[in-house]
This record gives C-alpha cells, sequence and structure tokens, in this order.
C-alpha cells in the first residue's frame, strides 16, 4: 500500500510517468521481494555484498541465501525471516522503481525524506505506511480531524472492508471537519439509536461505479449502469454498516438503521459536526462523510 501513496507523489512530481506509476504497482501485485534487496534495506548486508553474491549466481546454481550463508554474511536465522518477509508491499514497490531503472536505492531514500515533510508526517507515520497494514494507516489520516471515538472506528472498519470486499490498493487523504459539502453523488444511511449519526458516500458517477463494480463484481450493463451503480453502492454502505452495529451491539441495546437512499443529482449536505474522509478507489476519489445529528440537512440543489 506504501506504492499507492508514494508512487503518486512522485507521479505529481514529475520523477515517474502516469504510465509508469500505473506498471509499477501492476509488478507489485503478483512480486516476491529479492533477497538481496531485502536484507539490504534491513541493514543486514551492503548493496556492494548484495551485488557480489548475485554476480555469484551467475556462476553457481545456488539460492541467494544459501551463498550469503557461505560467504558469513547472513545467518541461517537471518535468511528465514527474509524468506517471511519477502511479501513486503513497501519493498515490492522500491524493488519495482530500482529493477525498472526508474531510481537508485540511495534517490529513493532521498525522496522519500522530502515525501516525508512535504506530507507532514511523522518518521512513525512513515513506518505504519510501510508495513501496508491499513489498521495503521487510516489513523494518520483520521488523528487531526477531531472525529469523535465511535466515527474513528467507524472509518476504521470501513477501511477494513474496503480492503476485504472493494480495493486492496485503495488510498486515504487526510480527514477534514466540514460545515457543508456539494456531491454530485451520493448514498446516505441514518444510524438511529445507540450512536446516532448519518453515513455517505458520495462521488462522481466514476467514483461510485468504481466502488459499485469491484464490490459487485461484475460490470455493469451500459444500459443501466447509473442504477446498477447506486444499487450497489447502497448495497455496500449497507454490509458496512451492519457490520459496524455487529459490533456496536455489543455494548448498546437498542441499536437500528434507516433504509439507505440514493441521490443521482447535485445535493448540499450541512451539519454542524460533519467530517469527510478521501477514499482513491481505483484511483478515483470518493469521499466518506459522517455527519452527527444535531441540524443535519440535505436538499437537492
Amino acid at each position: 500500500m506504501f506504492g499507492i501513496y508514494f508512487g503518486k507523489y512522485l507521479m505529481e512530481e514529475g520523477s515517474i510517468t502516469r504510465e509508469q506509476y500505473i506498471n509499477l504497482i501492476e509488478q507489485t501485485k503478483n512480486s516476491k521481494v529479492q533477497l538481496g534487496l531485502l536484507a539490504v534495506e534491513m541493514g543486514l548486508m551492503t548493496e556492494d555484498q548484495a551485488d557480489e553474491i548475485n554476480l555469484m549466481q551467475q556462476k553457481e546454481d545456488k539460492r541467494f541465501g544459501d551463498l550469503a550463508v557461505e560467504m558469513g554474511y547472513l545467518t541461517e536465522e537471518d535468511v528465514s525471516d527474509l524468506l517471511d518477509r519477502q511479501g513486503d508491499p513497501y519493498l515490492l514497490f522500491i524493488q519495482a522503481l530500482v529493477e525498472g531503472g526508474l531510481m537508485t536505492l540511495d534517490e529513493i531514500r532521498e525522496e522519500q525524506v522530502i515525501y516525508r515533510k512535504a506530507k507532514g508526517l511523522s518518521l512513525l507515520d512513515l513506518e505504519d505506511l510501510k508495513t501496508g497494514d491499513v489498521d495503521r494507516i487510516t489513523p494518520i489520516f483520521t488523528k487531526n480531524a477531531g472525529i469523535p471515538g465511535p466515527l474513528r472506528e467507524y472509518v476504521m472498519l470501513t477501511s477494513r472492508n474496503i480492503v476485504r470486499f472493494v480495493d486492496r490498493f485503495f488510498r486515504m487523504d487526510r480527514a477534514e471537519k466540514i460545515p457543508q459539502i456539494e456531491v454530485p453523488n451520493m448514498a446516505l444511511q441514518h444510524i438511529v439509536e445507540g450512536y446516532p449519526f448519518y453515513t455517505i458516500f458520495a462521488g462522481s458517477e466514476n467514483a461510485l461505479s468504481a466502488l459499485a463494480q469491484a464490490f459487485a463484481r461484475t460490470a455493469f450493463d451500459v444500459y443501466d449502469e447509473v442504477n446498477c451503480t447506486l444499487d450497489a453502492t447502497k448495497e455496500f454502505l449497507n454490509v458496512n454498516n451492519g457490520l459496524f452495529l455487529t459490533e456496536l451491539s455489543k455494548s448498546q441495546k437498542k441499536i437500528n438503521l434507516d433504509y439507505p437512499i440514493v441521490k443521482d443529482v447535485p445535493t448540499i449536505i450541512s451539519a454542524d459536526r460533519m467530517y469527510r474522509i478521501p477514499y482513491y478507489i481505483m484511483d478515483e476519489k470518493l469521499d466518506l462523510i459522517l455527519c452527527l445529528e444535531d441540524e443535519f440537512q440535505y436538499r437537492e440543489k
């Protein structure tokens, strides 16, 4: 998942093209990190030592780890640990950058320092991004927006469900508190009683379609795409909220959901306490909007 964030930044800065960015992400989906790169990134070997082993492999039919142990660069325990980390999403992206001749390891390290400062990330935030763990990544983008505790839990659950049901390569942007927003399309559902609030997915037709088709796992008939998109978006919202209520029911007695509604016309939403969390599904921006009940209202423009 780190590649989604860092790669997008590199593309926006002009360091790589959009086509290269897309190719890099595709390369990370079904690859394994080479042991040499892993060992260098973890500080177990130098780049020169890794290059030496790579050259030896051209002459000897032996695995990298076996040769590194023979040379005294790694222990058996080191090799075992490295093998366990070959699916590391951060290193997969770094490997794709290096193998594609787009950047060297030194250039990547330098660019990461610039990226971290440009995005206002702490060193810990950057390390959390590198893990690809959605439970560690989501708080990075919600921690300074003043979102109440139960709503933060809802955002966390939504992130998990997007990974589970929609797009495991999604990305987020920083959440913010807003008084009003105009949206082109939306699906809305009211969680009533317990801890009541309104939940909304809003965005362009393309954004809702990306969410809906990935959730439904099918392409929609072009002649009925709008209705299919809204129905599938509404269904995902309903499923997501149902899972949230299942957890909430463990501590609350009365919990209920209103029937979800959809709007395919520009709509203005306002509330005293409203929070927008931007998601990017298949690179399409989709807003998750959460509103507490006080003075919540919406109207067609």
